[in-house]
C-alpha cells in the first residue's frame, strides 16, 4: 500500500512538472497580446499592426467600449460585430506583402491598416 501510494506521488510529480513548468513560462504581462488590436473611445490602438507576409495568423480584436463595434475590411475580406466589452478573434491568411486597411463600420472616422512584410 506503501509503495503504490509513493509510485502514484512519483507519476504524479513527473506528469505535472513539466506542465506547471510551461505554465510559468508564459509572459507575465498579458495585457497586450501579440497581434491585439483595441477598440477605446471608438478607436483602434494600434492604427498600424504589422504581422508576417505568407502566414496564417490571428487577430484578437478586443472592445472595451460598452457599445458594439464593427470590424471590416475589403481588402481582407471581413466583416465582423465586436459586442461591447467583448473580444472576437479573426483569422487571416496568408497575406500578400502590402498594406491592407480597415475599419470601425459604425464610426467611420476609426481607421487602421495591417502591414503585412
Amino acid at each position: 500500500m506503501v509503495v503504490r501510494l509513493v509510485v502514484y506521488l512519483v507519476l504524479g510529480v513527473c506528469i505535472w512538472l513539466p506542465v506547471l513548468c510551461l505554465a510559468q513560462s508564459q509572459p507575465a504581462n498579458t495585457a497586450q497580446v501579440p497581434n491585439t488590436i483595441v477598440i477605446k473611445n471608438h478607436q483602434f490602438d494600434p492604427p498600424q499592426l504589422t504581422v508576417p507576409a505568407g502566414q496564417k495568423f490571428r487577430i484578437t480584436v478586443d472592445n472595451q467600449d460598452p457599445t458594439a463595434e464593427e470590424f471590416e475590411s475589403f481588402d481582407l475580406d471581413r466583416e465582423q460585430v465586436v459586442e461591447g466589452n467583448k473580444k472576437i478573434i479573426v483569422f487571416i491568411g496568408p497575406l500578400k506583402p502590402g498594406t491592407y486597411k480597415y475599419w470601425a463600420d459604425y464610426h467611420q472616422d476609426s481607421k487602421g491598416v495591417i502591414v503585412a512584410q
